[in-house]
């Protein structure tokens, strides 16, 4: 016996992508990708005006003996790598959400030579996991 079809296409395609946007896996994404870009763009703008902290802070001090004392100005190059990455997880975040889970990599290594930074190395850490987790998720859900 033949079995009839009655459903459209279109209409069987618009049920999935009902259920794929109302999934917890993508309310995750969604959430995560906010994040990822509302995160990095706040810390790279405060590179610039220190509202949040003075980030210098977080330099370790064989850094900017390495840049000649201009650690400062090297904080600036920072704040804009770091809003150019947040503004990547915004449009491509399949690419920089891994570039920041690896940015964020660095920065742990960065406090690990700073005595008294561990904790912050540690919540980085976890940082830098969300931003893999995302990086994953995005290549479900992500463009």
């Amino acid at each position: 016996m033949e079995h009839i079809y009655t459903g459209t296409p279109a209409a069987e395609f618009a049920s999935e992508a009902k259920t794929r946007v109302s999934s917890y896996g993508y309310q995750a994404y969604q959430i995560l990708r906010l994040g990822f870009i509302v995160a990095p763009i706040v810390a790279g703008l405060d590179k610039f005006f220190h509202l949040l902290v003075d980030w210098d802070q977080y330099l370790p001090p064989f850094v900017n003996g390495l840049t000649g004392g201009r650690g400062h100005e090297l904080m600036f190059a920072v704040g804009v790598i770091e809003i150019a990455a947040g503004l990547g997880v915004a449009f491509k975040p399949k690419v920089f959400a891994y570039v920041v889970s690896a940015w964020l990599l660095l920065i742990v290594v960065s406090l690990l030579l700073i005595p008294g930074y561990f904790d912050v190395a540690l919540r980085d850490f976890g940082l830098a996991l969300g931003a893999l987790a995302l990086a994953r998720l995005s290549h479900e859900f992500g463009r």
